[in-house]
């Protein structure tokens, strides 16, 4: 594979990530380098999910090549495991053909398994079934209580309420117990060597356009959307049902919420994944963060084409150090403050 680097844009929800990988990619087309995106937002993948998860449109691309978007059925189970396999091959066949991939999104354990030398814990179908059958007929609450006596730490990582996670994290964890687990690494390598690019926004100024960003999802036609996705299956959908948006279109179509609900509830929820997702990022190491309020799109996108230029003129740039590991010469980036 070459050893050329893999650009990788991360940041909250709302703060342009999207924006900055097309504008970064037309720069470098402009100077004739050719850059293709791969995309590493979970619920992007699926087909038909549109409005909901933000998806730039084709005539939005501006004639950059993307990866991984609409690749799912609405009923299909999204698989970490599975998308690690699909984004590597996609970025090993940009590489091949001398182009600059650039990994996109905000989902942190999907950017995490591409990024890092990430291994997954095996699966054993019949303690799932089982843990599946306990957090139907008791709820998540006992068996997060379980997980957080038997793994603390990763009990802590999770949402209470998230009952697929959970179960997932106590099966990993029984299955670490017999022998056969297996995950990240407390000092994880890089998979390839990679420029990191945050993006970050006032927590407050944030909260206003993720608000009105889900207000302007239902004035486009979230429900619409999500009503036309039924007929394809959404609702036996395990992950695309439970989607941030969807989830509440779904609820408002079948009566169990209005409008007025089904909004507040996804603006809460949206805040709190932004949150997450500022704890996940803010641990990554040699990520070089840019306040976009600090400066405008266009010069976000040159900045990071400077970098990008300053990653090839260093001799050192090529040994860029996993989240753990130190690298006395890598500058220190400053983390986001929201």
């Amino acid at each position: 594979m070459s050893r050329a680097p893999l650009l990788v844009i991360v940041g909250a929800t709302g703060t342009g990530k999207t924006d900055l990988a097309i504008g970064l990619a037309e720069l470098l087309r402009d100077r004739g380098e050719r850059a293709e995106i791969v995309n590493a937002d979970a619920m992007q993948l699926y087909r038909g999910m549109d409005i909901g998860t933000a998806k730039v449109p084709a005539e939005g691309r501006r004639g950059i090549p993307h990866h991984l978007l609409d690749v799912l059925d609405v009923t299909d189970e999204a698989s970490v495991a599975a998308y690690q396999r699909d984004a590597r091959a996609a970025i090993e066949t940009v590489l091949a053909r001398g182009a600059v991939p650039i990994l996109v999104g905000g989902s942190g354990l999907y950017v995490s398994s591409v990024v890092y030398d990430f291994r997954f814990p095996g699966r054993d179908r019949e303690l799932r079934a089982r843990l599946e059958a306990e957090l139907a007929e008791q709820g998540p609450g006992l068996l997060y209580a379980r997980l957080r006596a038997a793994d603390p730490a990763t009990a802590a990582k999770l949402d209470p309420a998230n009952g697929r996670r959970i179960v997932r994290a106590l099966e990993i964890h029984e299955l670490a117990e017999l022998g056969h687990g297996a995950a990240l690494p407390e000092s994880p390598r890089l998979w390839h060597p990679s420029l990191l690019i945050g993006l970050t926004t006032p927590r407050e100024l944030l909260v206003q356009r993720l608000d009105a960003r889900v207000r302007s999802m239902w004035a486009a036609g979230l429900v619409d959307e999500a009503d036309g996705l039924r007929a394809a299956g959404i609702e036996r959908g395990v992950t695309a049902s439970r989607a941030i948006g969807y989830a509440q279109a779904l609820a408002q179509l079948r009566g169990e919420l209005d409008e007025g609900e089904a909004i507040a509830q996804t603006q809460a929820l949206t805040r709190r994944y932004a949150r997450r997702q500022v704890s996940w990022f803010k641990r990554y190491e040699h990520v070089a963060w840019l306040d976009t309020e600090a400066v405008d799109a266009s010069q976000r996108a040159h900045a990071a084409v400077d970098r990008l230029d300053e990653w090839r003129s260093s001799s050192t740039s090529a040994r860029v150090t996993a989240p753990g590991t130190t690298s006395s010469s890598s500058p220190t980036p400053t983390a986001p403050s929201s």
